[in-house]
């Protein structure tokens, strides 16, 4: 019996080591070295759907980010009024304010901590808002319109300030002397075209932005429309050049069509 239990486990024994011989044998059996090209186009197969997957939930993550940092604080404005609303919306985003009547600015410090102090300000008005290099968006623009006293706006760097942001700028036109828009990616001729209703601007900060053409033409717009502002960051001659080179373009190409 003892015997035959040891040629019945020699018997497993050799049929196991029979069986994982091949794979063995598969395994140490060198491989061809693929050209790095196809290690890559390899590797993007196995791995589209994961990266596919991954820039999907980044997508969201900043959506809902955006969305938090501009909710609407209808709580803090019930239990504290607007002036305390806003200004604990602008120091969540990292910006900084004075109250109408102060010197002093309330800003967080590098880690984004900052002073409650601001709460004891429930009936002074904010009158100069910094939220520079911010999210601030057209959507958390619904904290800062109970600001009837807003005379300074520096926006500068803001990456979700665009258009639609700007033509919300009109609740501001008794108040608002100072805006800064320079460095805002998103911004363009139709958005500025909404400043005209700002009607006490005095200075105008539009240097920087990308997705305006022919700057100096715009310049020259919006003097028109705001007589008293002075327009900074850009030149007269910037981008009229182009501008007039297109046309002299244009009219060439209907001169040769017609004739």
């Amino acid at each position: 019996m003892a015997l035959y239990r040891t040629v019945q486990l020699s018997g497993c024994a050799r049929m196991c080591v029979s069986v994982a011989r091949p794979y063995s044998t598969v395994a140490r059996s060198p491989s061809t070295p693929l050209p790095l090209r196809s290690k890559l186009l390899f590797f993007l197969s196995q791995h589209f759907y994961d990266v596919e997957q991954l820039l999907s939930w980044s997508s969201w993550l900043r959506n809902w980010t955006l969305r938090r940092k501009n909710t609407f604080y209808s709580y803090t404005q019930e239990q504290y009024g607007n002036n305390v609303a806003a200004a604990f919306y602008i120091l969540s985003l990292k910006g900084g304010f004075r109250f109408s009547g102060q010197s002093e600015w309330f800003r967080p410090n590098e880690k984004g901590k900052f002073s409650w102090d601001f709460v004891n300000f429930q009936e002074h008005p904010i009158e100069e808002v910094d939220v520079s290099g911010t999210v601030i968006n057209c959507t958390g623009l619904d904290n800062l319109v109970s600001q009837k006293n807003l005379r300074t706006l520096s926006l500068r760097g803001c990456r979700e300030v665009d258009d639609w942001f700007l033509s919300r700028l009109h609740i501001f036109q008794e108040s608002l002397e100072e805006l800064n828009l320079s460095g805002c990616p998103r911004i363009s001729v139709g958005g500025l075209c909404a400043l005209h209703h700002l009607r006490k601007l005095r200075k105008l900060d539009l240097s920087s932005l990308p997705r305006v053409q022919n700057p100096g033409l715009v310049r020259i717009l919006l003097e028109e429309v705001l007589p008293h502002c002075h327009i900074t960051g850009v030149e007269y001659d910037e981008g009229l050049q182009a501008f007039q080179e297109e046309k002299d373009s244009e009219a060439l190409s209907s001169t040769g069509t017609g004739a």
